[in-house]
């Protein structure tokens, strides 16, 4: 998957849509992509899970990432960008907070000339609730959830990658109640934490729609048979009367609802990280909330099939990362502080390996910085940022340091790993590209600063490397930007 050669960010603007030109789009794209979906799933490239795999590499199969970086195309917003880019074989999808947090969820063109603009947009009343959690997207779907910390009641959703149309949703009411990671998809089954709702499990596969409970086909071919339905209506009251014919929206659509096959831990945990799933097993890290005196800071080792607990360990920091996996093994890094700028100064954390099969300590590394984002699993080593300005490297087998790398200001996001290379991105903008084996610099590139941004902001979310091509957001919903413009970008390599 490769985007222009030459940089032009003249036309990437998030821009404003008028109620009259918004109705238009939607009907175009209700009208002109309806049909696809009865070919569902489609040829996609698929990101099931937190950073793409259960290693957390943050990369595509076969990366390299930039050697000699270049802005290639820059989408300049007036969203904030808190969770990472996801890549999928035609769009880059971005979750965004608007104005008052409002929820958008943006699918950016990756296919030649025209990468970089907007494919689809979804906004509200489609979205209710913020969104900070990154999709997961799995054979043509887009699923991710709403909410965050500030809000309760949350709903996961999927929508189709080609069109954004929503093909189903499920709802989850209560306090402190919320999405704010990626989900993690098997099967046809998604494991997903929603705070104080504990961890679910629903199975895509099997979905109701008006009461009746039928396969995906089969909600997808009533999906298109109501649409032909609203069609032919507007047709026939524009024939007789068109100055007050309404088309339909995609609102008069119905919305199918998955089912649930478990939910466990309610009121007892408070999950926010992403788990890491398996055939058999799903991995989860709950959090103590201090302030709310709520949840429990454990690594749980859950049944897939069932929810049922098989082992659970405690932790010493809340581990707001989730859980990584490396063969026998399940690392978690861990923080005493959240996302949060005004506090990395006094945070501390900790990276911890147990044993997968009875959650067995086998070592664990205390950080002088909070480790906020997953740690990564790259050739027996345990690679990972924190709020202290490091990336380290630790031996997969004894937590023994193999190399440390200071980048002078702090780190939320974590890193993206190649075959050969270490991708981070600091508070700052400025992403720092490191020699896998050694943590020798390759290169440093202000983001944020270059000629062709020039939108100063902080990088929360993960970056993501496909092929020669690292992808990167920025928001500026606090610290010495705040309000001001955001961008996401595009970021190549000069020499190819």
């Amino acid at each position: 998957m490769r985007g222009p050669r030459s940089v032009d960010v003249s036309n990437r603007t998030s821009g404003t849509m008028s109620t009259g030109n918004r109705a238009m789009n939607n009907r175009v794209m209700l009208t002109g992509l309806l049909a696809c979906l009865t070919l569902m799933p489609i040829a996609a490239a698929d990101w099931p899970t937190h950073r793409g795999n259960v290693e957390r590499t943050g990369s595509a199969p076969a990366a390299t990432g930039p050697k000699q970086p270049k802005v290639l195309w820059v989408f300049r917003s007036n969203e904030h960008f808190l969770a990472s880019p996801v890549p999928s074989e035609k769009v880059l999808l971005v979750s965004g907070l608007g104005a008052f947090n409002s929820p958008v969820m943006r699918a950016l063109s990756l296919q030649g000339n025209t990468a970089g603009q907007v494919v689809w947009t979804k906004t509200v009343p489609t979205l209710k609730m913020p969104v900070v959690s990154p999709p997961a997207v799995v054979g043509g779907r887009v699923i991710f959830g709403d909410g965050m910390h500030q809000t309760d009641g949350a709903t996961l959703r999927c929508l189709d990658v080609e069109s954004g149309l929503l093909l189903w949703q499920r709802t989850f009411l209560g306090r402190l109640v919320h999405i704010e990671s990626a989900p993690s998809v098997v099967g046809s089954r998604i494991y997903f934490g929603a705070g104080s709702a504990g961890v679910v499990c629903l199975d895509y596969s099997r979905l109701t729609l008006h009461g009746k409970e039928m396969d995906e086909t089969s909600a997808r071919q009533m999906l298109l048979q109501r649409w032909k339905e609203l069609q032919a209506r507007y047709e026939s009251e524009r024939k007789k009367n068109p100055d007050v014919a309404v088309p339909p929206g995609e609102e008069q659509l119905p919305v199918s609802e998955p089912h649930l096959v478990w939910q466990t831990g309610q009121e007892k945990w408070h999950v926010d990280a992403p788990v890491a799933a398996t055939a058999s097993q799903v991995f989860v890290g709950s959090a103590y909330l201090d302030a709310e005196k709520t949840g429990a800071r454990l690594l749980l080792c859950l049944d897939a099939q069932t929810g049922q607990v098989q082992w659970q360990a405690e932790l010493r920091y809340n581990p707001w990362a989730g859980p990584t996996l490396a063969g026998e093994m399940v690392l978690v890094g861990g923080s005493n502080v959240r996302f949060d700028t005004r506090l990395a100064k006094l945070a501390k954390g900790q990276v911890a390996a147990f044993h997968m099969r009875n959650g067995k300590p086998l070592w664990q590394r205390e950080v002088p910085g909070g480790v906020l984002s997953a740690v990564v699993v790259r050739k027996g080593l345990v690679i990972f940022t924190a709020t202290d300005g490091r990336v380290r490297a630790l031996d997969l087998a004894t937590g023994q340091l193999r190399w440390s790398y200071d980048a002078q200001q702090p780190f939320f996001a974590g890193p993206a790993v190649t075959d050969s290379a270490v991708f981070a991105a600091d508070l700052t903008g400025t992403v720092h590209a490191l020699a896998l084996e050694s943590g020798q610099r390759l290169w440093t590139l202000k983001a944020t600063e270059h000629e062709a941004v020039k939108a100063p902001g902080m990088i929360f979310g993960s970056p993501v490397v496909v092929g020669d091509r690292l992808y990167l957001a920025t928001c500026n919903h606090e610290g010495p930007y705040a309000r001001q413009p955001t961008a996401v970008v595009c970021i190549g390599d000069a020499g190819s």
